[in-house]
């Protein structure tokens, strides 16, 4: 069977961004919608639920970065800011206010490209996945995104869902430190562990009997994580 062509919002106020954009995502299979505003970019996020956002910081009405924040109160998707913005700072709160990647204008439509693929292939790996899994006192349902443990809810903001979801669609592979972060953090977060041993840490917490002695999310030095189940 094939897959639903991934679905992708560029909010921009820029036509000329548009006008580039548009045909090349085209080109390469993705159904494209555009906003030039922040609060119909809001508005597309909501009603479409696209598989990527592209937002520039630099909007009409409102700041990129409240759109991000408020884009996260309800969407878990990839973000991947597009401004001309390069200062460090912007950066760095861009990412840390939930951003998955930050490309800087001018840009090539081929780094660009390579960048939406990163974003879209936790989603893509996880397509094989049964949709309810289980392991110890754990039960995951993918469909509702909801997590149980010995029956009892189990609350995961977005990143640490996804890191369970990752480790889930691993099958028991051991997965890369830098693989983990490029699929949830980005690519400007490919060397940052500390995010990776933190997120880790947190959800051996609220899944693992003995946190100390995980039995599930399992540590492989100097390489990665693998979820056994």
């Amino acid at each position: 069977m094939n897959q639903p062509l991934a679905r992708i919002l560029v909010i921009d106020d820029e036509p000329q961004i548009h006008r580039f954009l548009g045909p090349a995502l085209e080109a390469v299979g993705y159904h494209h919608r555009r906003a030039d505003t922040g609060a119909q970019g809001l508005r597309e996020i909501a009603q479409w639920s696209p598989d990527v956002v592209i937002l520039d910081l630099g909007l009409p009405d409102m700041d990129g970065k409240d759109v991000l924040a408020k884009a996260r109160a309800f969407y878990e998707g990839p973000i991947l800011i597009l401004s001309a913005r390069d200062k460090e700072g912007e950066k760095i709160e861009a990412l840390e206010a939930g951003a998955n990647d930050y490309v800087e204008k001018p840009f090539g439509i081929g780094e660009l490209l390579a960048r939406i693929r990163v974003a879209l292939r936790p989603k893509a790996v996880l397509q094989s996945v049964e949709t309810k899994v289980a392991f110890g006192e754990i039960e995951v349902d993918l469909d509702m995104r909801y997590v149980t443990r010995a029956g009892a809810p189990v609350h995961l903001p977005p990143k640490e869902y996804a890191l369970l979801t990752r480790l889930l669609a691993g099958n028991g592979k051991v997965l890369p430190h830098k693989e983990l972060l490029v699929a949830i953090w980005g690519i400007a977060h490919a060397e940052d562990t500390q995010y990776l041993r933190v997120a880790i840490g947190q959800l051996r917490q609220k899944l693992e009997h003995n946190p100390s002695a995980p039995i599930h999310i399992v540590t492989e030095p100097g390489i990665g994580y693998r979820l056994k189940r």
